[in-house]
């Protein structure tokens, strides 16, 4: 009995990992741990205490993982029409719509006590975040802005990981809230050229869909050009040294050969563009500025 209830929490919990894709944390859990970092600088206690760090980690696990379940309730018929996602564990039946709510529920709970478990300000503003974050699987209804309002809604992490360290606002968060809204919404439109017809023939609305694949790639390359731009305004902002520069030249590297790799006439790629590459994007970017503060803003 006992190994039987083992073996199906083990499933359903590696159900539950797959239906959020629970390994797409890592786009934006680094540059929240970048944002700690920097509100470090210039404290008399240096780097927060160690359950800070876990709450923080915890409350951007949380909120990803409420806003994807919430995502693939919402587009449960969208997901069964759309032949490339068909599969996914909703449409496909490996999970239930009453299992799904409920993982969506507990990490509605999750975040919303890590977010009480950092400050009473991360708290209040708990609400807002998670609207904003759940608002992007409602506004490819509406609007083919929906990839800017998915980065707004991840960019937030930044902005949240900097408040629960400082307890105040400064530009530093701000611009890298820009960053990851730039950065994933660039990326959101290449990841959306998969569905062109089907957006188009169905009326769900995109960037792509909206003004053709060739025009949404230019559209996408500006963000990512305006993305490479802060990040070198915020290392000069934030007066960081040598090795962070060299981080944001080996992320500016990644970020131009994932748009080569794209074409309107060539998508054979994107999956490789999206996953693998965003992903070093952001880990790269955090161990840079990691060393960065190693070695020339040493915290105590």
């Amino acid at each position: 009995m006992r190994r039987d209830f083992s073996r199906s929490f083990i499933k359903n919990l590696k159900q539950f990992g797959e239906l959020v894709k629970i390994e797409h944390t890592i786009f934006a859990l680094p540059f929240a741990l970048i944002s700690m970092l920097l509100a470090s600088k210039g404290l008399p206690h240096g780097l927060p205490p160690l359950f800070v760090i876990l709450w923080i980690i915890v409350a951007m696990v949380g909120a990803r993982s409420a806003a994807m379940a919430f995502n693939r309730l919402a587009d449960r018929a969208i997901d069964a029409a759309n032949p490339r996602t068909a599969s996914r564990h909703i449409p496909a039946g490996l999970v239930s719509v009453k299992t799904a709510t409920l993982y969506f529920v507990v990490s509605v709970v999750v975040f919303a006590f890590a977010s009480w478990s950092l400050s009473p300000l991360c708290l209040m503003l708990s609400p807002v975040a998670l609207a904003v974050i759940l608002g992007y699987s409602l506004a490819k209804r509406f609007t083919p802005l929906c990839h800017l309002i998915l980065g707004f809604g991840i960019g937030i992490a930044p902005i949240g990981a900097w408040i629960a360290v400082r307890g105040d606002l400064a530009t530093i968060p701000l611009l890298l809230g820009a960053i990851v809204m730039l950065w994933i919404g660039g990326f959101g439109i290449i990841y959306a050229l998969q569905d062109y017809d089907f957006d188009r023939a169905n009326k769900v609305y995109s960037i792509p869909a909206k003004v053709g694949k060739a025009k949404a790639l230019m559209i996408s390359r500006l963000m990512h050009v305006i993305v490479i731009a802060l990040l070198f305004t915020v290392g000069v902002l934030a007066h960081l040294g040598f090795i962070y520069f060299v981080g944001a030249c080996v992320v500016t590297g990644l970020i131009i050969y994932e748009q080569s790799i794209v074409k309107p006439n060539d998508l054979s790629r994107v999956n490789m563009a999206f996953f693998t590459l965003n992903g070093w994007v952001s880990v790269l970017l955090f161990l840079f500025t990691a060393l960065d503060g190693i070695i020339y803003h040493p915290l105590r």
